[in-house]
């Protein structure tokens, strides 16, 4: 069966947010067309955003349609993510009042977290309260709100109004997307509105994320690129590439 163009490209896009990414060359033998076509649709989705293309293949772009689960999360670039999290974790400092956002690397941030010294920790994350909750020198304030099924973290009205009346000392920041026109993005308005509320309740502003995050474009826009004092990544992002970030306002660390 001949396919059209829209029909093969709505399956490369369910096949990618499935398997997590495609491969040219397997999708051109499932679809049984050639290469160059695969390389053609995956351009034409790169333009529409709903996938980044890589060396060989690409993968989805988290969208208001479309987000990665913890689950998932916890399996991709995990490596990388720990070396992130270990240099973000290091950037504390005096800091006795921290917000964690909620996602995968945020968690690894919390569990390397020093436990020699009392910190509070405030985040809308289960994983993240759960992680720290036994420690005896870190109190955790765990945000109420709707629990997101997906991440495991609590959004809506009570969760930014419990969020409003602090001041902390230092936020970790996690996003789907941050591109330096568009800021930082993620899918979700109800998760939006709790990063724009630790955002502004932050004197000190650290986002973590892995390199395919950078040039990414989500549905909702919660900070600016010059909100944050500090990024930290990998060395997966180009050198080149993080000191345009750095023109915008914050230092950019790459482990």
């Amino acid at each position: 069966m001949t396919r059209t163009a829209e029909e093969r490209q709505r399956e490369i896009v369910l096949a990618a947010r499935r398997a997590g990414s495609v491969d040219v060359t397997a999708l051109a033998a499932e679809l049984g067309v050639a290469k160059e076509t695969v390389r053609r649709d995956l351009r034409v989705l790169e333009d529409h955003g709903l996938l980044r293309r890589t060396h060989g293949g690409a993968y989805p772009v988290e969208s208001a349609g479309f987000e990665t689960t913890l689950a998932f999360r916890a399996t991709s670039h995990v490596p990388e993510k720990r070396r992130i999290a270990t240099a973000a974790a290091e950037l504390l400092g005096d800091a006795e009042t921290v917000f964690v956002d909620e996602g995968f690397t945020p968690q690894l941030i919390a569990e390397a977290l020093p436990r020699d010294r009392p910190l509070t920790v405030v985040t809308a994350s289960l994983p993240v309260a759960g992680a720290l909750a036994e420690t005896d020198s870190v109190s955790v304030l765990l945000l109420g709100g709707r629990v997101r099924s997906g991440t495991l973290a609590t959004v809506d009205h009570w969760t930014t109004k419990m969020l409003a009346g602090f001041v902390v000392d230092l936020a970790y920041i996690g996003a789907n997307g941050i591109s330096r026109e568009h800021g930082l993005t993620t899918p979700d308005p109800a998760v939006s509105e709790v990063k724009t509320q630790a955002v502004r309740a932050a004197r000190r502003t650290v986002f973590a994320g892995v390199h395919t995050k950078f040039g990414a474009v989500s549905f909702c826009r919660f900070a600016e690129v010059g909100a944050l004092e500090t990024i930290v990544t990998s060395t997966l992002l180009p050198a080149a590439e993080a000191h345009r970030y750095s023109l915008l306002g914050p230092q950019v660390i790459r482990v």
